[in-house]
Protein backbone atom coordinates (compact mmCIF):
# COMPACT_ATOMS: atom_id res chain seq x y z
CA UNK A 1 0.00 0.00 0.00
CA UNK A 2 1.81 3.12 -0.85
CA UNK A 3 2.37 5.90 1.20
CA UNK A 4 -0.50 8.97 2.02
CA UNK A 5 3.29 11.49 1.83
CA UNK A 6 4.39 12.08 -1.30
CA UNK A 7 7.30 14.06 0.34
CA UNK A 8 9.84 11.14 0.62
CA UNK A 9 11.66 9.60 -1.46
CA UNK A 10 13.07 6.06 -0.71
CA UNK A 11 15.22 5.84 -3.71
CA UNK A 12 18.29 8.22 -4.70
CA UNK A 13 17.32 10.72 -1.83
CA UNK A 14 19.78 13.08 -2.85
CA UNK A 15 17.54 14.25 -5.96
CA UNK A 16 14.31 15.11 -4.11
CA UNK A 17 13.69 19.25 -4.36
CA UNK A 18 12.40 21.51 -2.39
CA UNK A 19 8.94 23.48 -3.00
CA UNK A 20 11.36 26.09 -5.54
CA UNK A 21 11.58 23.26 -7.51
CA UNK A 22 8.12 21.65 -7.85
CA UNK A 23 7.03 25.51 -8.58
CA UNK A 24 9.81 25.92 -11.60
CA UNK A 25 8.72 22.14 -13.22
CA UNK A 26 5.04 23.28 -13.00
CA UNK A 27 5.68 26.62 -14.60
CA UNK A 28 8.15 25.28 -17.62
CA UNK A 29 6.74 22.18 -18.20
CA UNK A 30 3.03 23.49 -19.18
CA UNK A 31 1.74 19.86 -19.60
CA UNK A 32 1.93 16.44 -17.75
CA UNK A 33 -0.65 13.49 -17.52
CA UNK A 34 -3.59 13.91 -14.84
CA UNK A 35 -4.31 10.68 -13.54
CA UNK A 36 -7.36 8.53 -11.42
CA UNK A 37 -9.26 5.06 -11.35
CA UNK A 38 -12.53 5.02 -12.68
CA UNK A 39 -15.48 3.72 -10.58
CA UNK A 40 -14.85 0.25 -12.41
CA UNK A 41 -11.59 0.24 -11.30
CA UNK A 42 -9.87 0.68 -14.44
CA UNK A 43 -6.97 3.35 -14.58
CA UNK A 44 -7.24 7.02 -16.52
CA UNK A 45 -4.73 9.01 -17.50
CA UNK A 46 -4.76 11.85 -20.26
CA UNK A 47 -1.95 14.12 -21.26
CA UNK A 48 -3.39 17.86 -20.49
CA UNK A 49 -1.73 21.30 -20.22
CA UNK A 50 -1.55 23.11 -16.50
CA UNK A 51 -0.80 25.93 -15.05
CA UNK A 52 0.48 26.81 -11.77
CA UNK A 53 -1.59 29.83 -9.89
CA UNK A 54 0.01 29.92 -6.52
CA UNK A 55 -0.56 27.00 -4.30
CA UNK A 56 -2.69 25.06 -6.96
CA UNK A 57 -2.38 23.76 -10.15
CA UNK A 58 -5.21 24.38 -12.79
CA UNK A 59 -6.09 22.15 -15.34
CA UNK A 60 -9.64 22.76 -18.51
CA UNK A 61 -11.64 20.86 -20.61
CA UNK A 62 -14.83 20.74 -21.79
CA UNK A 63 -17.87 20.50 -19.10
CA UNK A 64 -19.52 17.19 -21.12
CA UNK A 65 -16.49 15.22 -20.78
CA UNK A 66 -17.21 12.39 -18.55
CA UNK A 67 -13.74 11.28 -16.98
CA UNK A 68 -13.36 15.01 -16.12
CA UNK A 69 -16.92 15.05 -14.28
CA UNK A 70 -15.25 11.62 -12.60
CA UNK A 71 -12.10 14.26 -11.25
CA UNK A 72 -14.51 17.16 -10.53
CA UNK A 73 -16.47 14.74 -8.26
CA UNK A 74 -13.68 14.17 -5.54
CA UNK A 75 -11.50 11.20 -7.36
CA UNK A 76 -8.50 11.20 -6.28
CA UNK A 77 -5.61 12.04 -8.60
CA UNK A 78 -2.24 12.55 -9.05
CA UNK A 79 -0.58 15.14 -11.98
CA UNK A 80 2.96 14.39 -12.87
CA UNK A 81 5.40 16.41 -15.24
CA UNK A 82 9.05 15.37 -16.76
CA UNK A 83 11.61 17.45 -18.47
CA UNK A 84 14.48 16.27 -20.08
CA UNK A 85 17.59 18.35 -19.56
CA UNK A 86 19.82 15.88 -21.20
CA UNK A 87 21.44 12.81 -21.99
CA UNK A 88 24.36 11.16 -20.17
CA UNK A 89 26.64 9.72 -22.22
CA UNK A 90 28.48 6.59 -19.68
CA UNK A 91 31.50 4.25 -20.76
CA UNK A 92 28.55 1.37 -20.33
CA UNK A 93 25.30 1.39 -22.18
CA UNK A 94 24.26 0.35 -18.15
CA UNK A 95 25.33 3.88 -17.12
CA UNK A 96 23.71 5.81 -19.71
CA UNK A 97 20.66 8.08 -18.57
CA UNK A 98 19.50 11.38 -18.86
CA UNK A 99 19.28 14.82 -16.72
CA UNK A 100 15.52 15.70 -15.42
CA UNK A 101 13.34 17.24 -13.77
CA UNK A 102 10.56 15.35 -12.86
CA UNK A 103 7.02 16.12 -10.42
CA UNK A 104 4.26 15.11 -8.98
CA UNK A 105 1.12 16.53 -7.10
CA UNK A 106 -1.41 14.00 -5.44
CA UNK A 107 -4.83 14.96 -3.86
CA UNK A 108 -8.38 15.75 -5.33
CA UNK A 109 -9.82 18.12 -7.90
CA UNK A 110 -11.76 21.61 -6.80
CA UNK A 111 -14.34 22.94 -9.17
CA UNK A 112 -13.50 27.04 -9.56
CA UNK A 113 -15.89 29.26 -8.67
CA UNK A 114 -17.89 31.13 -11.50
CA UNK A 115 -16.60 34.09 -9.75
CA UNK A 116 -12.89 33.20 -10.12
CA UNK A 117 -13.84 31.42 -13.67
CA UNK A 118 -12.45 34.54 -15.87
CA UNK A 119 -9.82 34.96 -13.71
CA UNK A 120 -8.58 31.26 -13.65
CA UNK A 121 -8.71 30.95 -17.55
CA UNK A 122 -6.58 34.00 -18.00
CA UNK A 123 -4.67 32.92 -15.31
CA UNK A 124 -3.77 29.46 -17.29
CA UNK A 125 -3.87 31.23 -20.95
CA UNK A 126 -0.84 33.52 -20.16
CA UNK A 127 1.19 30.59 -18.20
CA UNK A 128 0.89 28.88 -21.75
CA UNK A 129 1.41 32.35 -23.68
CA UNK A 130 2.52 35.16 -21.47
CA UNK A 131 0.27 38.66 -21.82
CA UNK A 132 -2.32 36.97 -24.37
CA UNK A 133 -4.87 37.49 -22.23
CA UNK A 134 -4.71 41.18 -22.23
CA UNK A 135 -4.78 40.98 -25.98
CA UNK A 136 -8.06 39.36 -26.52
CA UNK A 137 -11.32 39.78 -25.87
CA UNK A 138 -13.17 38.46 -22.30
CA UNK A 139 -14.21 35.69 -21.76
CA UNK A 140 -17.87 34.86 -23.07
CA UNK A 141 -20.53 33.11 -20.86
CA UNK A 142 -21.26 30.49 -23.27
CA UNK A 143 -17.40 29.57 -23.60
CA UNK A 144 -17.28 29.69 -19.49
CA UNK A 145 -20.49 27.26 -19.13
CA UNK A 146 -18.51 25.02 -21.80
CA UNK A 147 -15.70 24.84 -19.77
CA UNK A 148 -14.71 22.97 -16.98
CA UNK A 149 -11.98 24.59 -14.47
CA UNK A 150 -10.39 22.18 -11.70
CA UNK A 151 -8.00 23.19 -9.14
CA UNK A 152 -5.12 20.79 -7.68
CA UNK A 153 -4.55 21.93 -4.20
CA UNK A 154 -0.90 21.61 -3.46
CA UNK A 155 -0.73 21.00 -0.17
CA UNK A 156 2.57 19.81 2.43
CA UNK A 157 2.81 15.83 1.87
CA UNK A 158 0.84 15.98 -1.09
CA UNK A 159 3.94 16.50 -3.84
CA UNK A 160 7.11 14.99 -5.10
CA UNK A 161 10.01 17.00 -7.41
CA UNK A 162 13.12 15.06 -8.25
CA UNK A 163 15.89 16.25 -10.46
CA UNK A 164 19.11 15.03 -11.74
CA UNK A 165 22.06 17.16 -13.65
CA UNK A 166 25.59 16.16 -14.11
CA UNK A 167 27.38 13.51 -16.03
CA UNK A 168 27.92 9.84 -15.36
CA UNK A 169 29.16 8.74 -11.82
CA UNK A 170 32.77 7.71 -12.39
CA UNK A 171 33.46 4.37 -12.73
CA UNK A 172 35.96 1.54 -12.34
CA UNK A 173 37.51 1.83 -16.30
CA UNK A 174 36.66 4.37 -18.37
CA UNK A 175 37.71 3.78 -22.04
CA UNK A 176 36.49 7.15 -24.67
CA UNK A 177 34.49 9.74 -24.27
CA UNK A 178 32.04 10.51 -21.91
CA UNK A 179 29.89 13.37 -20.29
CA UNK A 180 25.96 14.74 -20.87
CA UNK A 181 24.31 16.46 -24.06
CA UNK A 182 22.59 19.38 -22.41
CA UNK A 183 18.80 19.66 -24.43
CA UNK A 184 16.34 22.77 -24.58
CA UNK A 185 13.26 23.74 -25.69
CA UNK A 186 12.75 26.39 -28.73
CA UNK A 187 10.09 27.75 -30.46
CA UNK A 188 10.64 28.21 -34.09
CA UNK A 189 9.78 31.39 -36.07
CA UNK A 190 5.78 32.33 -35.60
CA UNK A 191 3.78 31.06 -39.21
CA UNK A 192 1.36 33.77 -39.76
CA UNK A 193 -2.52 32.81 -40.77
CA UNK A 194 -3.49 36.12 -40.71
CA UNK A 195 -1.75 39.30 -41.78
CA UNK A 196 -1.45 41.71 -39.19
CA UNK A 197 1.70 42.76 -36.80
CA UNK A 198 2.42 40.00 -34.68
CA UNK A 199 1.71 40.33 -31.35
CA UNK A 200 3.40 41.21 -28.24
CA UNK A 201 3.03 37.90 -26.37
CA UNK A 202 4.13 35.79 -29.34
CA UNK A 203 6.89 37.55 -30.39
CA UNK A 204 8.43 37.87 -26.74
CA UNK A 205 7.47 34.15 -26.23
CA UNK A 206 9.33 33.68 -29.47
CA UNK A 207 12.64 35.72 -28.38
CA UNK A 208 12.49 34.24 -24.81
CA UNK A 209 12.16 30.65 -24.99
CA UNK A 210 14.59 30.62 -28.75
CA UNK A 211 17.45 31.59 -26.62
CA UNK A 212 16.91 29.99 -23.19
CA UNK A 213 18.86 27.11 -22.24
CA UNK A 214 19.36 24.67 -19.23
CA UNK A 215 23.24 23.87 -17.92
Amino acid sequence: MPSDDLSTLTRKPERGGERALLDEILDEATVGVLSTVTDDGLPWSVPMLAARDGDRLLVHGSSGAGALRHVAAGAPVTFTAFIVDGLVVADTLFDHSVNYRSAVVRGRLETVSADDAQRSLDVFSDAILPGRSAEVRDHTRKELSATAILALPIVDGGWLAKARAGGPGSGDDTHGWTGHIPTRRVYDEPITDHDGELPDSVAGLYRQKTNRSHP
